[in-house]
């Protein structure tokens, strides 16, 4: 078996042009980036994929640290036969892109991270910990899942949580991402700060932090930027963690500025 056969991805856009790759986050899936990937298809080929034990791609029992999540892309790149690529990741994405970019260096031509820095406010993992320990899984039905999403959480939060929702063999509906694996990557991202290599990036770096995010505070935003001078930042108001689904148009907007015109942003 091929090894890409282990995830769902997605290649689209222009074969002949440079190679762009989107990371998503913790829960999340390749299809987070559904509205910025095609404002970048006509001029890069773009890579979009749940990585492992997200979404729809393979859930091994462990394996789940920053380094396993780049030695999946090494071999997904390896795979296509793609040299160097724009390399782009939100959150768990960002810090595993982070990892790809300090291991690979030569791999990556430049790198965004959205909203992750090197080391992660204290009690973030607990607030996720917790989410996942008040859902009561597995449901019955959809609307059964539905009905006991919306009544314990904020809308839009509720709405993230039911499309990790997905009816298994047994016919009840529990969650499509690989719990422990969720865990286990939470407590790897956890276990030490990433300080070291965002001072050792030798590539061109993009940080983008939402102006109400808890998870990149302002303070670890700041000192990205004083460590490294490939290190460039950018807040963008408005947008709290989920910069992507709260501010598309200027996300997108800042991208292909830094990707694809090479102006000052």
């Amino acid at each position: 078996m091929n090894f890409l056969e282990h995830f769902n991805y997605q290649i689209t856009g222009n074969q002949q042009g440079p190679k762009l790759v989107f990371l998503h986050g913790l829960l999340g899936a390749g299809h987070n980036w559904r509205r910025i990937i095609p404002h970048f298809e006509p001029h890069f080929q773009v890579l979009a994929y749940d990585q492992r034990g997200h979404g729809r791609s393979f859930q091994p029992e462990k394996g789940y640290s920053p380094e396993d999540f780049a030695q999946d892309l090494l071999l997904i790149l390896d795979e296509l036969s793609w040299g160097q690529i724009h390399l782009v990741g939100h959150s768990l994405g960002g810090r595993n892109a982070l990892c790809f970019a300090s291991l690979y260096p030569e791999r990556v031509a430049k790198l965004v991270l959205v909203d992750i820095g090197p080391e992660l406010p204290p009690d973030s993992d607990q607030q996720i910990q917790q989410i996942l320990q008040k859902v009561p899984v597995p449901f019955s039905s959809r609307e059964e899942a539905q009905s006991s999403l919306k009544a314990s959480f904020p809308p839009s939060l509720a709405q993230f949580l039911y499309t990790n929702i997905e009816k298994k063999e047994s016919g009840l509906y529990d969650w499509r991402f690989f719990k422990p694996g969720i865990l286990q990557a939470l407590e790897a991202g956890r276990s030490r700060s990433r300080w070291e290599e965002v001072r050792a990036l030798q590539v061109p770096t993009l940080v983008i932090r939402g102006q109400k995010s808890e998870t990149l505070t302002s303070e670890v935003f700041q000192r990205m930027l004083h460590c490294n001078s490939l290190v460039e930042g950018v807040e963008i108001l408005g947008a709290g963690h989920w910069v992507h689904a709260d501010q598309p148009e200027e996300l997108t907007r800042l991208l292909k500025q830094f990707l694809q015109d090479g102006g000052d942003l």
